[in-house]
């Protein structure tokens, strides 16, 4: 595996052929997942690794986020990773850039929570593919707010990159793996499992009102837990689902101990 720090290192190659896995780095085995999945899509795999400054609202968060180089380095190469990015502010943000808007579906859920964290999220993932152009892209469905958004842009702008998503990998208690899960401690850890209980109850439903039902009491139980929200979606559309909704999905956010945590399920009963 090589590492670069600097795209000009790549500019006489042909990157068409290249699975992109974009990341902030603290790679864990969640990216591992999508690594190992690239690397089945092609034998070239370029894996970036840049905590994007536009995704935090809030400059402690940014300061917080775990920053891993060595152990990075040891889970791409590992996972099949062939080229690994390490870019600088000044070379994703040479100056001014295009700006693309989430519109009204980045100040739902997560964007509510987190303004302008899907602004910049789909900042950095249109300038990441100007640079590269990559034949396909690789993104975990744990935000699947992220992924859809990403989808929707792709769609318009950037015809040429296949979006290919890899399910959540969770830990074998069910927590979803994260960079943030380091910073919970064992009792804050199996306060966090709630999200998990709550998804797996609410996907035994018989009805959206529910499953609905499961969720929101199951997540009631653990008072570590501070609910932001709990939603069931239509994947289609990213709205609210009805009892026609062919795919529905669950979806939960809040946090233990100020450690903001995100997980969702797709659910049974997939339309009538």
């Amino acid at each position: 595996m090589r590492e670069i720090s600097n795209l000009n290192q790549l500019r006489s190659e042909d990157t068409s052929n290249i699975a992109f896995v974009p990341t902030m780095g603290a790679l864990h085995a969640g990216h591992a997942k999508l690594i190992e999945k690239a690397r089945e899509i092609s034998p070239h795999v370029l894996v970036s690794a840049f905590i994007n400054p536009l995704q935090f609202n809030d400059p402690k968060d940014l300061e917080e986020y775990p920053r891993n180089p060595g152990s990075d380095a040891l889970v791409a190469e590992r996972s099949g990773a062939t080229i690994l990015w390490r870019p600088e502010v000044a070379e994703i943000y040479p100056g001014q850039v295009e700006s693309i808007s989430a519109g009204s579906l980045g100040n739902l859920f997560e964007g509510a929570s987190r303004p302008g964290h899907f602004d910049g999220m789909l900042t950095v993932v249109n300038r990441l593919f100007s640079l590269i152009h990559p034949g396909w892209a690789l993104f975990g469905e744990k935000d699947f707010q992220q992924l859809f958004l990403v989808r929707q842009m792709a769609r318009g702008q950037h015809e040429g990159v296949e979006i290919v998503s890899v399910p959540t990998v969770r830990a074998d208690d069910g927590l979803a793996l994260s960079s943030r899960n380091v910073r919970l401690s064992d009792e804050d850890r199996r306060a966090a499992l709630v999200i998990y209980r709550a998804l797996f109850n609410a996907s035994k439903g018989l009805s959206l009102k529910e499953m609905q039902e499961q969720l929101d009491k199951t997540l009631r139980q653990e008072p570590r837990f501070t609910c932001d929200y709990s939603a069931i979606i239509d994947e289609e559309y990213f709205t609210l689902a009805t009892e026609r909704s062919i795919a529905k999905r669950a979806l939960v956010a809040g946090s233990v101990s100020g450690v903001r945590l995100i997980d969702n399920m797709p659910l049974g009963n997939r339309g009538n």
